[in-house]
């Protein structure tokens, strides 16, 4: 198993949708979220999260969050 830290970065359409939910019974992942926020202001969110499982897994979800419109940031140990 795999893990990788990222930043996910929401527009506002994204905001209800169950993006966090969705990957992690999809793709099989594993997620366990480090720091979210919502900027009502800028009208986005932002998350940061380890996702774990299968690297082929884990790539196949980062590809459909970001097909979904948002944009995935990896973040440095």
């Amino acid at each position: 198993m795999t893990k990788r830290r990222v930043t996910i970065i929401f527009p506002r359409e994204l905001l209800s949708e169950p993006i966090i939910y969705t990957i992690s019974q999809q793709f099989n992942l594993i997620t366990n979220i480090y720091q979210a926020n919502v900027d009502v202001a800028q009208d986005k969110g932002r998350i940061t999260l380890e996702i774990e499982g299968r690297n082929e897994d884990i790539e196949a979800g980062i590809t459909w969050v970001i097909s979904k419109g948002a944009r995935v940031d990896a973040v440095g140990d």
